[in-house]
């Protein structure tokens, strides 16, 4: 909770100046996968909010063998 809320902070300076440059609505959407694939409690009302459908199991895997593969790139 506290890392989303540092994104929101951070990323809030950054919407309102696209609002501002090209006046369009904008929105922080906090989509973050730990390495390990575990996702924050409000991770679903954010992937709601998207256009499309996400399976949650699939981004979780994809973070995993992410963190595999990076790590496994150091290893060599």
């Amino acid at each position: 909770m506290k890392k989303e809320a540092e994104n929101i902070l951070k990323y809030g300076e950054v919407t309102t100046d696209i609002q501002n440059l090209w006046n369009v609505k904008t929105e922080v959407i906090q989509l973050m996968t730990g390495t390990t694939g575990s996702v924050s409690e409000s991770f679903t009302k954010y992937l709601s909010s998207m256009p499309g459908k996400q399976d949650i199991k699939e981004l979780q895997k994809t973070a995993i063998l992410r963190t595999a593969h990076a790590i496994w790139k150091v290893m060599i």
